[in-house]
């Protein structure tokens, strides 16, 4: 059985972190377009900078609840035939126990650099711009995340996985921001059964079931579900 797996934010709010958009759109009182996007960071970088190290240093506070333990649970058992896709940029799915995550909105602790395109694990501040550790420039190095207008990371991994997947299930995300809104449709194209678990369905959702609730409680028992325990 080979399944995907499609995480949003909603599995990391009941762990206590705050979703970057808020209900009247704004990221932790600021707007997209001035702190998500490359011009944004052409134009302000220092405002940008603080903002994802704030974010970052967030992390500290918070840990994995129970439906990122159930899913590293469903990989304990299915191995490599389990993707696991997060559109969250937290690393509470690898503190969960999960290893064969794809964040394809990229991650918090990890850096880009501009110059070389090198990328590393990083747990402290860019604010004060330090030095990329493999090319030794300063003002080179970026949050590894993916801004609005940039493509998101391992599409071509998951497109791959969703046209021989047996089971697609999306978990506390909105399923109206593409390109991970178009998932369902692939995984209905290779004859997927399809699964939501969410605290309200998707309007206009196309899944074969919905599972309605916080994760901490539906995730838990569709892996129980699915793994016949």
């Amino acid at each position: 059985m080979k399944v995907v797996v499609l995480t949003g934010a909603g599995i990391s709010a009941e762990s206590g972190l705050a979703t970057f958009r808020d209900a009247d759109g704004l990221w932790e009182g600021h707007r997209p377009e001035d702190v998500a996007t490359p011009q944004a960071f052409r134009r302000d970088r220092r405002l940008v900078q603080r903002f994802y190290d704030e974010r970052r240093a967030s992390l500290g506070r918070v840990r994995p609840n129970a439906a990122h333990v159930a899913l590293a649970r469903l990989e304990e058992a299915l191995g490599d035939d389990l993707l696991l896709v997060t559109q969250n940029v937290d690393d509470l799915h690898e503190r969960g126990g999960s290893r064969r995550v794809l964040h394809m909105h990229g991650e918090l602790r990890r850096v880009r650099c501009q110059r070389c395109e090198s990328r590393h694990a990083w747990e402290g501040t860019l604010a004060d711009e330090p030095r990329c550790p493999s090319c030794n420039r300063r003002r080179a190095l970026r949050p590894d995340i993916v801004w609005f207008g940039e493509y998101p990371h391992g599409m071509d991994e998951i497109h791959e996985a969703l046209t021989e997947v047996d089971v697609f299930a999306a978990i506390g995300t909105s399923g109206v921001v593409y390109p991970a809104a178009g998932f369902v449709d692939y995984a209905h194209a290779a004859g997927a059964t399809t699964v939501e678990l969410n605290l309200v369905p998707t309007p206009n959702g196309d899944f074969h079931t919905t599972y309605e609730g916080p994760a901490t409680e539906v995730v838990p028992r569709w892996v129980d579900h699915l793994l016949g325990t």
